[in-house]
């Protein structure tokens, strides 16, 4: 992901959390704010220090960033996403966090369908 489309600073992640709406599963917290006005979709990332050491934050980061890249032509852009792990999410694959965090956007309604390629 670029730069642009990273959520780093403290009062960014204060209003997504306050003015956003949030959905939950067992391994992660979706939280999305629409904003107006913006192009792209932007990222950010909170890891406990409850989860792991920094090896393992690190992982679970790298994992969720390329789920997003992946699915970033599917999701609603103009909007910010903030992504919580939680305890399990620590010895998951990144098939299992593919699968996870596409559970939880399509409960937000975030997800779109992909396109079916037509076979000849």
């Amino acid at each position: 992901m670029k730069k642009e489309q990273r959520i780093k600073k403290n009062e960014e992640f204060s209003a997504v959390f306050k003015k956003g709406t949030s959905m939950a599963n067992r391994q992660f917290v979706l939280y999305i704010l629409p904003k107006e006005g913006q192009a792209e979709l932007r990222l950010g990332l909170s890891v406990s220090k409850r989860v792991g050491n920094a090896v393992c934050r690190n992982r679970i980061k790298r994992l969720v960033r390329v789920v997003f890249h992946d699915l970033q032509d599917q999701l609603q852009h103009g909007c910010d996403y903030v992504v919580i792990a939680r305890n399990p999410a620590r010895d998951l694959s990144l098939k299992e966090v593919r699968s996870s965090l596409e559970h939880v956007m399509r409960k937000s309604k975030v997800l779109s369908r992909p396109h079916k390629k037509k076979e000849s």
